[in-house]
């Protein structure tokens, strides 16, 4: 299993990234003119790093009920 320093850089990574993509997401609409499947692309691929997001959290932060 990797360790915890190596899960906090890669979630990191995806945190930007998944904001990078919310820009990119804004501004593309914001465009006179723009590819409506592009925009989808760039929306799954969101959601797919919030679920890896997600879970790396779950592994670092994990829920202990008292």
């Amino acid at each position: 299993m990797e360790n915890v320093e190596e899960l906090r850089a890669k979630l990191v990574i995806l945190t930007q990234e998944h904001r990078d993509l919310d820009s990119a997401i804004a501004a593309l609409i914001k465009s006179a003119s723009y590819d409506q499947l592009q925009v989808q692309r760039l929306k799954k691929r969101k959601l797919h790093l919030k679920d890896m997001i997600t879970k790396l959290e779950d592994l670092l932060y994990p829920d202990i009920i008292a």
